[in-house]
């Protein structure tokens, strides 16, 4: 099998006549995929493994926090969620989107610092992700979308005339790229991305991706064997919760890593076409989000668009050890939006541009969608 998926690969990956530039794309796309054969071939069966069992001394960070509320959608799911209400009079209302193969529990180091400032925060489980429906599954961008008009109009109910907020990270922030470029975007008082997924192969790069999606869609993949280091987060704590959490994916379906692929394209393809008051974060020392992605899209973003380079800061910039700098410039950005946020990230930002930073070549990146299972190398026996 894995011969007969080496010679696909190639064959999909190397057209007769295309540019340099198109090339490069094309053959990094088949490295990648060729690099994943070993693991189809080693792990081709659709049964996740079971959730490791962590040592006493990191007993807590397998904890299975319930939800505070569960969305019940038009067409029946049940949304769990959690809930971090603010302190005080409510200021705003934040609904926060988790990353690939994360859950709702990707909060649990911001939201409580931003409840403090009168912010409450609902983290939703997205379809297919946490303990939502389909867990392992990919539901479609459509879906995706479907499901957070639908929660947004639910809140708007709930919390009449508090200010309400869209934050999403890494694949929350895509899905909300798309959501809010659309013509019947919601109405929403700003949308806050967190080192969005945003990542255009070019076209064809996801050609041999999409040949083994449609081939055995529900194989799973690792990428344990993937031959890159990743820093994810400096901070050791949150890294252990990610990868004990029970309600972690350490594994992935073909499908749902080939709907990842196209919606980061989307997304990144949607940039120019954001409506209202939107606040971009990105850090520095990001590994998952390449800098000439984020730049290139940096670059398309409306005029008025508020740029905050967080200088150090890693893709999951809120769990960060330093990441009170990145909440501290939400929160400033929420009650006053006109003014420069603390860390002095937007002028970071405007030097990081015009500096040509992120137009360099492609370089290492590791797969974000294969960051759990990567991160027992940061986990001590």
């Amino acid at each position: 099998m894995i011969r007969i998926l080496t010679v696909i690969v190639q064959q999909a990956s190397f057209p007769i006549s295309v540019s340099r530039s198109r090339t490069r794309r094309w053959c990094a796309a088949a490295v990648l995929l060729v690099g994943m054969l070993p693991l189809l071939g080693g792990c081709a069966g659709s049964t996740p493994e079971p959730a490791p069992v962590p040592p006493a001394r990191y007993a807590a960070a397998a904890r299975l926090v319930p939800p505070d509320r569960v969305f019940s959608l038009s067409d029946g799911a049940a949304m769990p969620a959690r809930v971090w209400p603010a302190h005080g009079r409510e200021q705003a209302l934040v609904l926060a989107l988790h990353g690939f193969n994360d859950s709702r529990d990707a909060w649990e180091y911001s939201a409580p610092a931003l409840a403090g400032q009168g912010v409450t925060l609902v983290a939703p489980d997205i379809r297919g992700f946490g303990g939502a429906p389909m867990r392992g599954g990919w539901a479609g961008t459509p879906r995706l979308l479907a499901d957070v008009r639908e929660e947004v109009a639910l809140l708007r109910q709930e919390y009449p005339g508090v200010p309400l907020y869209l934050m999403g990270e890494s694949m929350g922030g895509a899905v909300l790229m798309l959501l809010m470029s659309m013509p019947d975007a919601p109405d929403v008082a700003g949308t806050i991305l967190l080192a969005p997924a945003v990542w255009n192969l070019g076209v064809g790069a996801d050609i041999p991706l999409d040949i083994l999606a449609t081939l055995f869609p529900h194989s799973l993949v690792s990428g344990r064997e993937l031959p890159v280091h990743v820093v994810a987060s400096d901070n050791p704590a949150a890294l252990i919760r990610l990868y004990y959490n029970p309600l972690t994916l350490r594994q992935t379906r073909l499908e749902a890593l080939r709907g990842l692929v196209l919606l980061m394209r989307k997304a990144a393809r949607a940039a120019p076409h954001l409506r209202g008051p939107v606040l971009c974060l990105y850090g520095d020392r990001d590994q998952l989000v390449p800098p000439q992605a984020m730049a290139q899209v940096w670059r398309t973003l409306p005029p008025g668009t508020r740029l905050d380079l967080v200088t150090g800061g890693h893709h999951l910039l809120l769990r960060d050890l330093r990441g009170a700098l990145a909440l501290r410039d939400i929160a400033s950005w929420i009650s006053q939006p006109g003014q420069f946020v603390p860390s002095g990230g937007d002028v970071a930002s405007a030097v990081w541009l015009a500096q040509g930073s992120g137009q360099s070549g492609p370089g290492r990146y590791a797969p974000a969608w294969f960051l759990p299972a990567r991160l027992d190398g940061v986990v001590p026996p």
